[in-house]
């Protein structure tokens, strides 16, 4: 028991008030605890959940990549020498960068790894501020963007048969955005065996990958189901290819999923604060 001490000596009374300061003290302390590990688990739970979503994405586009580099046997030993040219080696990159990255913020954030979070922390702020740059640039570079993409385009198109990767990724673009050729489908008159004056079977065609069934309501690929398009007038070739070029598709994919690459810049940013807040 506590007592108090006076002029007098000692007074043998309690020394209540102290005791009730101690008390308050230590349940004050307790409640700043409990409200401090609320605000940490909460937003390593934020943290775990976004990190666990963007990991499921790169290992897509992982999967992607090597997918394509499987379907095309770029590890074939005639291919191997070429291996290091292969587009589909940046899906590789890009998927397992992403992927190392949300595993090192998942692992942190569960295990409360401050080394692990603030290298995630900035990692990511470089990451979003690439974004950033990479969007200013676009905006004020729109017109050599669009020529440069076309020129792209126009070049896979004239290589279309003697380079695999070009074939693999015109078809790729044209088969997910529904189009044909950069403006629209008479485009393939640039290439050679398309042109309607070349002497082959091909002469006046289209790849398959413009067709608007390439099945044809089947299983299997029918790989001439665009042969004779280009002689076709638009009424009539409309109900076999898509008419539409790819760069206008491309322009409208990036206007429809604007919001989406907004909201994932705003995630990442969020994912920075939240870093900064544990």
């Amino acid at each position: 028991m506590l007592f108090k001490y006076n002029l007098n000596g000692w007074t043998g009374q309690p020394c209540c008030n102290s005791l009730q300061y101690i008390t308050n003290v230590l349940i004050n302390t307790f409640q700043n605890h409990k409200q401090y590990c609320a605000k940490v688990l909460g937003t390593c739970y934020v943290l775990f959940s976004s990190n666990l979503l963007f990991t499921a994405l790169g290992l897509a586009m992982l999967g992607l990549g090597l997918w394509g580099l499987l379907s095309k046997e770029s590890f074939s030993q005639e291919k191997l020498g070429s291996l290091g040219t292969d587009p589909m080696l940046l899906f590789v990159f890009l998927g397992l960068v992403l992927t190392l990255l949300c595993v090192t913020g998942c692992v942190g954030a569960v295990r409360e790894n401050y080394c692990l979070l603030r290298i995630f922390s900035v990692v990511l702020l470089a990451l979003v501020a690439a974004q950033v740059l990479a969007a200013i640039v676009a905006y004020g570079l729109q017109g050599r963007i669009a020529d440069f993409l076309r020129t792209g385009m126009l070049t896979a198109m004239v290589r279309y048969q003697d380079d695999l990767d070009m074939r693999f990724i015109t078809d790729e673009i044209q088969t997910g955005l529904q189009c044909c050729g950069a403006d629209n489908y008479r485009d393939w008159q640039i290439n050679s065996y398309f042109n309607c004056s070349a002497p082959g079977v091909q002469s006046c065609s289209v790849p398959a990958s413009c067709c608007v069934d390439p099945l044809e309501n089947g299983t299997v690929w029918n790989s001439q189901c665009g042969f004779g398009a280009l002689q076709l007038d638009e009424f009539s070739a409309q109900s076999v290819i898509f008419l539409g070029g790819c760069l206008g598709s491309i322009s409208r994919w990036i206007q429809q999923h604007s919001g989406l690459i907004s909201t994932v810049v705003v995630v990442l940013l969020g994912e920075c604060i939240a870093v900064k807040a544990i």
